[in-house]
């Protein structure tokens, strides 16, 4: 089992630094939750996410001490405090210091393929397989063979692994170790200078010399397999390299290449069965119970987001898609289970931590169209699915404001859509005068059902229906003695305005 220090060695100086030192050995990744005690247990890191206070910093640390934690993570100033390391030196455990501009969502995932690395060192990867440790050792040996420390990145420049030495090099490497994909800035730059395309062209090597902002030289190689780009290696070099150097370096790539491909397979293979699980527990047939133990998922409330796009552009969709995918599985806390059934992404996420930092990580995500369902046992789940599908069809017909649709937070909307719903094929919207106004609006340009509907929703008070309308009080006075004079409507009698509520909200719900 990998230690404390072990971890804060991999990670590198660039987001870690140990401040209390421990021997404890690592098991898993857990997030400090917001308001109750945290579930923590033997050998878990734990990160103070939503700690802000010395205090509660202390309070976290001496909870985590004795239920056995590995360490805990804090950005500065709290990593250092007083009452802090005190409490940790009481409890045995370790007080880890994270980078004040590190992402926490990304820092999550990237302890947890630490883990999954030191898993396969200690019990070895099956027949055939490629483990995560594979790749950041082969980052390790490219680094050997170039003498520069280098990163392994896939075809959408998302940080795969990476060699130690990381802490020589420059903002823009930090800034890509930090946040585990290359800053679009930093993209930019190397884009302007053709990079990208001398890589899709399938260079062996590119050498890009050092520039104006500081950013050191790159000696870069791109990862091919059957003529598919799979990713490229990046090397900071401190200038030009020597012709048998470059070779050398460019010749670990085929060697990537499989690893990647083997990695992709078993990925691939992986969330196929990650994906029967899910819809198991989302459509509530079969053995629920058991597919929930398999994925992980605890017996606490949990809900079911249902995630879609909003694009007319089907490859464009797709993309999305896949960008939400990562978006989602990388997480914080323990990572959710996510399946796409029918071009919607659903994840199920523990209702106390899981949604609140998937609701900000989609936050970053115009295009991310979202519907909620409530929180419920995990037998449940495909009642809170059907809530969130009737959330997100809200979303998507614009009958809520938000982009991000909780079901029991909008139920007026979802009332007013099924009651809607259900009297539209009745034809009890063309009852009574409806129509007449309809007919009238249409040939002389007048507002009436519009400052009927405004009326009706804003009773006794004009002033708010006006603003609704975006027209004076005394406009929506004159229209609605012309509506009444129109009509002949009775609109003193209960039964008719409640009456018109409803046909109204049937021609604009349903």
């Amino acid at each position: 089992m990998i230690t404390v220090q072990g971890v804060v060695d991999r990670v590198g100086p660039t987001l870690l630094r140990t401040v209390l030192p421990g021997d404890r050995g690592v098991a898993d990744v857990v997030i400090a939750e917001v308001g109750r005690r945290t579930h923590v247990a033997d050998g878990d890191l734990v990160l103070g996410v939503t700690v802000n206070t010395a205090a509660k910093a202390a309070e976290l640390v001496e909870h985590c001490g004795a239920k056995g934690a590995a360490a805990v993570l804090l950005k500065p100033p709290l990593s250092s405090g007083s009452t802090v390391l005190s409490a940790a030196k009481s409890g045995g455990t370790a007080i880890i210091e994270v980078h004040t501009n590190a992402a926490w969502a990304q820092l999550v995932w990237l302890l947890r393929t630490i883990l999954d690395a030191a898993a396969d060192d200690e019990y070895g990867a099956e027949p055939g397989s490629a483990g995560l440790g594979d790749l950041f050792r082969l980052a390790d040996a490219a680094a050997a063979v170039v003498d520069a420390p280098v990163t392994i990145e896939d075809a959408n420049s998302r940080v795969l692994a990476y060699s130690a030495r990381q802490d020589r090099t420059d903002p823009a490497r930090i800034s890509t170790i930090m946040g585990r994909r290359v800053p679009d800035d930093v993209l930019a730059r190397f884009r302007s200078r053709g990079v990208f395309r001398e890589l899709s062209r399938g260079r062996t090597t590119i050498f890009v010399p050092a520039q104006r902002d500081g950013t050191l030289p790159r000696l870069i190689v791109p990862i091919r397999m059957g003529g598919e780009l799979l990713g490229s290696m990046w090397a900071v070099v401190a200038g030009p390299v020597s012709d048998e150097r470059a070779a050398a370096f460019a010749d670990t790539a085929p060697v990537v290449a499989l690893h990647l491909l083997r990695r992709r397979a078993l990925a691939d293979a992986e969330r196929r069965r990650s994906a029967e699980l899910v819809r198991t527990v989302l459509q509530g047939k079969g053995s629920v119970r058991l597919a929930a133990a398999e994925l992980d998922l605890e017996e606490v409330p949990h809900r079911v987001v249902a995630v879609d796009v909003d694009t007319t552009d089907a490859l464009g969709a797709e993309g999305l898609r896949l960008a939400l995918w990562e978006r989602i599985t990388a997480g914080v806390g323990r990572r959710p289970v996510v399946t796409d059934l029918h071009g919607v992404l659903y994840a199920i996420v523990p209702d106390r931590v899981g949604w609140p930092a998937l609701r900000e990580a989609l936050g970053s995500e115009p295009q991310a169209l979202v519907g909620v369902g409530a929180p419920m046992d995990i037998v449940n789940m495909a009642l809170s699915r059907v809530q969130a599908e009737e959330a997100l069809s809200l979303v998507k017909a614009r009958l809520v404001d938000s982009k991000v649709a909780n079901h029991d937070e909008v139920w007026p909307v979802v009332a007013l859509h099924r009651v809607a719903v259900a009297g539209a094929p009745t034809g009890a919207g063309e009852l009574g005068v409806l129509p007449l106004l309809r007919a009238q609006d249409e040939q002389t340009g007048s507002c009436y059902v519009d400052t009927l509907y405004a009326w009706l929703r804003h009773p006794g008070d004009p002033k708010a229906a006006a603003r609704a309308l975006r027209i004076h009080a005394n406009t929506l006075r004159y229209r609605m003695t012309r509506l009444v004079e129109l009509t002949a409507l009775d609109l003193d009698d209960p039964d008719i305005r409640l009456a018109l509520t409803v046909q109204l909200a049937i021609s604009r719900w349903a």
